[in-house]
C-alpha cells in the first residue's frame, strides 16, 4: 500500500494551518454590514444636512433635541410591537386604532373623577385618577390584541384581513366613547409629571420609558428562548409547530404585546397633549413598519432587529421635523415616508434574493 494510501508519515512535514481563520472580524466591520448602521448614519447625515439648512442652525439644539425624543417614543413604541409582530410572520393595521382607543378609554376614567365636568383643576385626587386612567388605557390594549390574537391564531385568518377589520372596528368605538370629540381637560399634573417632564431638566421621560421597552425587548430577542421561538416561526411556522412550539400561543401573546406597547404609546400621546387625538394618527401603521423594515427587522418574517428599530422610528421624526424646520409642506412629508417605505421594502426584498442565491 502506497504512504500516500495509508495517510500521512509520521515525522512527515505538515503545510502550515491558515492563522487568517482564526482572526475575527474587526467589530467595526461587522456593525457596518447591518442594516441599523447604515440607518444610523443615514440619521447622522440627516441631522447634518437640516441643521446646515436651518435657521441659526435651530435644528441642531438641546430643545430640538428634546423634541425629537418625545416624538420618537410613540413612534418606537409601535414599532416595536410591529418588530415583534413581523418576526413571526404576522401584521397589525391596527396598532394606529388601538392607541387612539385605548387613550380614549384612559381619558374617560381620568375625567370621570373631575368634580366639575370640563374643568382640569376640578380633580380632588388627581394623582389616583391618573393611575386609574393608566390601568384602563393599558388592559384596553390588551385587550385589544387579545382580540387581533384570536383571530389571526384561533380563528386562523390572514393578519392583514384580521386587522383591517379591528381598525375600522377600533376607530369606530373610539369615536362612539367619545362622542366624536377629544376628551380634554386632563389634570395638569399629567403634562407636568408625564408628558412634558425632563428627568435631569435633559431627557423625556417618554423617551426613558420607550427605550426601556427597547431594552427588555432586545434581551428577549438576543438572550431569551421567547425571541428565538418568535423567530423560528416567523422563518417556518409548520417546522415551528413539527419541532413543539405551541405557535397558537405564540401569536396571540405576541398580538397582546402589540396592544400593550400601543396602549403605552396612546398614554404618553395623552399626557403630551393633555387631551386625546383622534384625527392624529392616521398613518402609524405606515411609520412603524417603515421603521421595523427600514431598520433591518425582514418583511417576510424570521429575524427582529430591534436597536434597527430604533434607527428606523428615528429616521421617520427626523425627516418630519427637518421638513417642517425647512418649510415643506405636509404633503411632501408623507410623499418622503412613502418612498423611505418602498426603499425598505426593497432592501428587505433584496436581502431575501441574497439569501436564497447562499441556499
Amino acid at each position: 500500500m502506497s504512504a500516500a494510501a495509508s495517510g500521512p508519515v509520521v515525522g512527515a512535514s505538515m503545510p502550515p494551518a491558515d492563522d487568517r481563520a482564526r482572526v475575527p472580524e474587526p467589530l467595526l466591520a461587522r456593525w457596518l454590514r447591518t442594516r441599523a448602521a447604515w440607518v444610523f448614519l443615514l440619521n447622522v447625515v440627516l441631522i447634518a444636512v437640516f441643521t446646515a439648512i436651518s435657521r441659526d442652525h435651530v435644528f441642531f439644539s438641546l430643545q430640538s433635541f428634546q423634541s425629537l425624543m418625545i416624538g420618537v417614543s410613540e413612534g418606537l413604541l409601535l414599532a416595536l410591537g410591529l418588530s415583534m409582530l413581523l418576526g413571526a410572520g404576522i401584521f397589525d393595521l391596527s396598532i394606529g386604532a388601538n392607541l387612539v382607543l385605548s387613550s380614549v378609554v384612559g381619558a374617560k376614567v381620568i375625567a370621570s373623577f373631575q368634580a366639575v365636568s370640563g374643568d382640569p383643576t376640578s380633580y380632588a385626587d388627581p394623582g389616583v385618577a391618573i393611575l386609574l386612567g393608566f390601568v384602563a388605557c393599558i388592559a384596553m390594549g390588551a385587550l385589544f390584541g387579545l382580540i387581533n390574537g384570536l383571530i389571526i391564531a384561533v380563528g386562523e385568518i390572514n393578519s392583514l384581513i384580521a386587522t383591517l377589520a379591528t381598525l375600522g372596528i377600533g376607530t369606530g368605538v373610539a369615536f362612539l366613547v367619545s362622542g366624536g370629540s377629544d376628551v380634554a381637560a386632563m389634570p395638569p399634573v399629567l403634562q407636568e409629571r408625564l408628558g412634558l417632564n425632563m428627568v435631569g431638566g435633559v431627557v423625556p421621560l417618554p423617551a426613558i420609558l420607550s427605550l426601556g421597552a427597547l431594552l427588555i425587548l432586545w434581551i428577549v430577542v438576543r438572550y431569551l428562548r421567547y425571541g428565538l421561538r418568535v423567530q423560528s416561526i416567523g422563518s417556518s411556522r409548520a417546522a415551528a409547530e413539527r419541532a413543539g412550539i405551541p405557535v397558537k400561543s405564540y401569536l396571540v401573546s405576541l398580538t397582546v404585546l402589540a396592544g400593550v406597547l400601543a396602549s403605552l404609546a396612546g398614554f404618553i400621546d395623552l399626557s403630551k397633549f393633555g387631551s386625546t387625538s383622534l384625527a392624529g394618527h392616521n398613518n402609524d401603521a405606515l411609520a412603524a413598519v417603515t421603521a421595523a423594515v427600514i431598520g433591518g427587522t425582514l418583511l417576510e418574517g424570521g429575524y427582529i432587529s430591534v436597536v434597527g428599530t430604533l434607527w428606523g422610528a428615528a429616521l421617520a421624526v427626523i425627516l418630519q421635523f427637518g421638513l417642517v424646520i425647512a418649510g415643506v409642506s405636509s404633503f411632501w412629508q408623507l410623499i418622503a415616508v412613502g418612498f423611505v417605505l418602498l426603499l425598505a421594502v426593497l432592501l428587505d426584498r433584496a436581502a431575501a434574493q441574497r439569501r436564497e442565491r447562499a441556499r
